[in-house]
């Protein structure tokens, strides 16, 4: 792989999406063109296996069969997209990647975090982003951001106990991690945060002229 590969995390309400155009922005005028992309969803098949994740259904959905249609999505997204352009040296950003798994389906769910990464293992062989961006908010915050902007999908309506899982997952990944990730403070106004970005964005742009 000869390009860079970053990813926006946080939960819900953290602003990710807003921010992750802002950031696209900036390298893009300092003359880097980011390919942007997103998960679950990314390409045709994948975004259909997104729309089972996020939709109600009449039955409860498994967490198991949560977690792999996550990685289901996840393989053809790195196959047909995320793997091709890394290796014609582009600049990846995807909103989120697999800290969603283990927040969500780990966190949030309960699953068990080895199992998740038994399927990263498989689904992904080596290849793991090379920075982590992780917009963090309160869960309070997030939640409020979040049921002002649209209706609520299927996650976006679990209770608060399940985001605060999440955001702990998270933070722990980062603090364990501090080399890939960066934390992101994003409880305040949206230009508050951009300049929280810019130490980030001057790292990605200093790599990606090396």
């Amino acid at each position: 792989m000869t390009g860079l590969f970053i990813t926006f995390e946080g939960p819900e309400g953290a602003g990710k999406s807003t921010n992750l155009k802002i950031f696209a922005e900036a390298l893009s005028e300092a003359g880097c063109q980011p390919l942007l992309t997103r998960e679950p969803g990314g390409t045709p098949v994948a975004e259909q296996i997104r729309g089972v994740l996020l939709a109600d259904h009449d039955e409860p959905v498994a967490a198991d069969a949560e977690l792999l249609l996550v990685f289901a999505a996840r393989a053809q997204h790195l196959q047909a997209l995320i793997r091709p352009a890394l290796e014609h040296g582009r600049v990846v950003i995807s909103d989120r990647f697999t800290d969603a798994t283990y927040a969500y389906q780990g966190g949030g769910r309960g699953i068990d975090p080895q199992r998740i990464a038994l399927l990263e293992d498989w689904v992904q062989g080596a290849l793991r982003p090379d920075l982590v961006v992780v917009f963090d908010v309160p869960v309070e915050i997030g939640l409020e951001r979040a049921r002002a902007r649209n209706a609520l999908d299927r996650f976006e309506r679990e209770p608060n106990a399940f985001f605060d899982a999440v955001r702990s997952t998270y933070l722990a990944r980062a603090a364990a991690d501090p080399a890939r990730y960066r934390i992101v403070d994003a409880s305040g106004a949206l230009e508050d945060v951009r300049a929280r970005m810019q130490p980030v964005i001057d790292e990605v742009l200093e790599r990606w002229r090396a």
